[in-house]
């Protein structure tokens, strides 16, 4: 087999192959034992039916196609082999010549991964912001706390702010009630916005026993995003009291003793809060500076494949969960169409390009990936993914994804070596130490470094899609069979 390569652009190919007819003798071999056992001819043993007779029941062009739909994959692959390639996606694949008993030509054309030079680095400053907790930020915490522990009491007087009500809700479009939308002693706290749009402004001021009808938009069920009619009345009225803000309270609502000792433990954990945040952002900024500094083709294909997905995702995954479309949620966030488009396209260029730019490092820096590393990773994902350690170990093993969670560790790590060598400031001027917090292991350093996991399993899988397409290819050779 011979082979060349023309550069079509900086991340894509053409492979041109010439394959002497005699290297597919093991294929036509093949093709020859596989429709064996798939016809019956009268006169023979099913298995054991001549080459010339299956050449002149089916013909030549059958057991041709066969044997290269079997062949030209390996091909492909000996060839990217032999270029030291590393291909993205599937190819395009087109039999340019196949001549029986002569020679297969073909060629295919291919995204590959571009090649990437990282600059000097050390030289990266970045501004974060400071930790600061403030006498108000523990107040806060506290009073946070102290909400949850609020009890309520029925009152008899109107209704206000930060009362909770039992309400009963009937809903009517068109001068008709839903058949869903009747709800009877419904809990509701006036001011928490977890109901209706008009809600609070229509029960405000009313008492035990007081009815209002008003008008709001269904936000779900049958008729959600109708303008609906809705009466509410109020079965009960209860104020909302909040536990005095004393020793008792620590002990109630924690372990420690004293009101002084929790305000203490609020105080450490929202710095702990802050540094975590601080690192999170300091990976941030560092990783774009780094992308700053790097001249990074991306390849087109790769780049609608990653938007699609990154699309389908959303619509089909995240705000399905939520019970929302696409049109719904571009509404609910302000977004017109276009700029969904152009941020899911710069989001997109992005994680492709931090997976190239991480990658790169973690050759240059011969970065390895530990058996302890790898599973605390695993841990962290099947957390976030709600799923136990050994269901989601399972399913990573069973889709072969153990590579791509393999590839995360290393870019994380790859990230983390970076921002080692990087300057990082806070708003005050000072040096950050961002050790200790690199110890905990930001998810930031994980979710950058991922940022185009479906990229990578993109280029995982192009081995399995360049049979494909070879295949839907190689099913054309018998129109091109000469001979």
């Amino acid at each position: 087999m011979k082979s060349a390569v023309e550069t079509l652009n900086p991340t894509r190919v053409r492979l041109t192959v010439e394959v002497p007819f005699e290297e597919l003798k093991d294929s036509l071999d093949a093709a020859y034992k596989k429709i064996n056992q798939q016809v019956t001819v009268k006169g023979f043993r099913k298995g054991k039916i001549p080459a010339r007779v299956i050449d002149q029941r089916f013909g030549r062009g059958a057991v041709l196609e066969e044997a290269v739909n079997d062949a030209l994959p390996k091909f492909y692959t000996d060839a990217v082999n032999e270029a030291e390639l590393n291909p993205l996606g599937q190819p395009e694949v087109d039999i340019t010549e196949l001549k029986d008993g002569e020679t297969l030509n073909f060629t295919a054309e291919v995204d590959i991964r571009p090649t990437v030079e990282i600059p000097d680095y050390s030289g990266i400053e970045v501004e974060v912001d400071a930790v600061e907790v403030s006498d108000e930020d523990v107040e806060k915490s506290v009073e946070q706390l102290r909400e949850r522990f609020a009890s309520t009491s029925p009152v008899e007087r109107a209704a206000q702010d930060g009362d909770v009500l039992t309400l009963d809700l009937q809903a009517k479009v068109d001068g008709e009630v839903l058949e869903d939308g009747v709800a009877d002693g419904v809990s509701y706290t006036i001011g928490s916005g977890e109901l209706l749009d008009g809600i609070d402004e229509a029960v405000k001021g009313l008492e035990a026993g007081g009815e209002a009808t008003f008008a709001s938009e269904l936000k779900g069920g049958s008729a959600a995003g109708k303008e609906a009619e809705v009466t509410v009345k109020v079965s009960q009225v209860a104020a909302r009291e909040l536990p005095e803000l004393d020793d008792d309270f620590a002990q109630l609502a924690s372990e420690f003793d004293t009101l002084e000792e929790l305000q203490a433990d609020s105080r450490k954990r929202l710095a702990n809060m802050k540094q975590y945040d601080q690192a999170t952002q300091a990976q941030e900024r560092v990783l774009d500076k780094l992308l700053e500094l790097v001249e990074i083709p991306v390849p087109e294909k790769l780049l609608e494949d990653e938007i699609n997905t990154r699309k389908h995702n959303l619509e089909h995954h995240q705000l399905g969960q939520m019970g929302l479309d696409l049109e719904k949620y571009l509404e609910l966030q302000g977004k017109t169409a276009e700029e969904f488009e152009t941020e899911t396209r710069e989001a997109a260029v992005k994680g492709i390009k931090t997976q190239f730019v991480l990658d790169e490092l973690v050759k240059q820096e011969n970065l390895n990936v530990s058996q302890e590393e790898l599973t605390e990773h695993l841990m962290r994902r099947a957390s976030s993914s709600g799923m136990s350690p050994d269901q989601f170990a399972q399913a990573v093993v069973e889709q072969g994804q153990v590579p791509l969670l393999v590839g995360e560790v290393a870019r994380g790590k790859a990230l983390a070596a970076v921002v080692e060598k990087a300057t990082v400031k806070d708003t005050n001027g000072e040096i950050v130490d961002l050790d200790d917090e690199e110890d905990e292991e930001p998810e930031t350093a994980e979710a950058a470094a991922t940022e185009s996991a479906d990229a990578e399993q993109a280029d995982e899988k192009a081995d399995d899609k360049a049979d494909d397409k070879a295949d839907d290819k190689a099913g054309k050779a018998e129109e091109k069979t000469e001979g």
